[in-house]
């Protein structure tokens, strides 16, 4: 089984500057591996420094030690140290990400937002937005608002777009930040059978989620972030 995600001794501190320059301490010696075919879950209480974390391996947050190595075409990235270039390719051909929130362009419509990134990979257009509209089915969103911009949404109707425009891709990782958080029962069930689909593709899985019912179905290790607490380490 193949490794695509190396991340050794992180550490992360926040400075405060509305706060006279407060340090505060996130998570420190962050250190797991991340095997194909598998959904691992970050696992700790509210304010552990999940997200964070997620935010680190995509490049959001700044690294302050450490490295966070993934296979990118081969070659060995490591995030912590890449230039921002490097980390604009890394995220269109290696890590996907599917946020809390979804961030589009106004006035775009769902379907061509979900289509975006396999038409920024060379995709033929309408190839891209018939697997956005397959996509877009399955997670039950009324064809009526395809054409429509997302800004218009529900939270429940835009994160399901959010998911659609993660899981379009072929991404050999997957960064998944509480994708279900804002889902009723039935589309919860869909991202499950989806997740499932990734992991037989072979791609790797990373993800927080507090909904104790979709972790059990999804999870095949959880990874403790409170063993990663600077206040365990000074304790």
């Amino acid at each position: 089984m193949s490794t695509p995600l190396i991340v050794s001794d992180v550490a992360k501190t926040f400075t405060m500057h509305l706060q006279g320059g407060v340090l505060l301490p996130v998570v420190r010696r962050v250190s797991f591996k991340l095997q194909a075919g598998e959904c691992a879950v970050l696992g700790g209480p509210s304010g552990a420094g999940k997200s964070s974390i997620l935010k680190m391996l995509y490049g959001n947050y700044a690294v302050d030690e450490g490295s966070m190595v993934i296979r990118h075409k081969g070659i060995a990235v490591d995030i912590a140290a890449a230039s921002p270039r490097t980390v604009l390719a890394v995220r269109r051909e290696t890590i996907g990400y599917v946020s809390q929130f979804l961030r589009v362009v106004p006035r775009v419509s769902a379907l061509d937002v979900v289509a975006e990134p396999l038409i920024s990979r060379g995709s033929d257009v309408h190839e891209a937005r018939e697997r956005a509209s397959t996509l877009l089915a399955r997670l039950n969103l009324p064809e009526r608002l395809w054409s429509l911009p997302p800004a218009t949404f529900s939270g429940g109707e835009q994160q399901r777009v959010n998911i659609a425009r993660g899981f379009i891709t072929d991404h050999p990782v997957l960064l998944l930040d509480e994708p279900t958080a804002s889902l009723d029962a039935r589309n919860r069930e869909v991202v499950i059978g989806m997740i499932a689909e990734k992991k037989r593709a072979g791609a790797a899985l990373l993800g927080i989620f507090h909904d104790a019912d979709v972790r059990d179905a999804v999870a095949d290790r959880i990874i403790d972030v409170t063993a990663f607490s600077p206040e365990r380490e000074a304790a």
